[in-house]
């Protein structure tokens, strides 16, 4: 209910990270890295939507589930050139520093 509250993102797959199986992944560091905060809470709730995972599944482009106000040209070259090191590296230090096993959620407040 805070408007000083932060929210971050670790991703921890549980299978080999590939450009097919990490489009929510790499769509929601992507828009962490160039959406407003506005734009930022509508897309991430539209991305969250199961029927949104299906499609992206199913081949559909992620920008198709850009929604209006989103800088869509920066999103969309960002998202083309992120890569998967970005994961990768989420997934070593969840599983090195976090000790978490590879799939397994966490919540961390002020750093706990």
């Amino acid at each position: 209910t805070s408007s000083h509250t932060r929210v971050g993102i670790l991703n921890n797959p549980s299978s080999k990270i590939k450009e097919d199986n990490t489009a929510i992944a790499r769509g929601i560091l992507t828009a962490f890295l160039t959406q407003n905060n506005s734009n930022l809470k509508g897309f991430l709730s539209k991305l969250s939507k199961e029927d949104t995972a299906k499609s992206l599944a199913a081949g559909t482009k992620i920008v198709k589930f850009l929604i209006p106000g989103m800088d869509g040209d920066t999103f969309e070259k960002k998202y083309n050139t992120l890569g998967l090191d970005l994961i990768k590296t989420h997934q070593m230090f969840c599983q090195e520093v976090l000790k978490l096993l590879p799939g397994q959620m966490a919540v961390m407040s002020n750093g706990r």
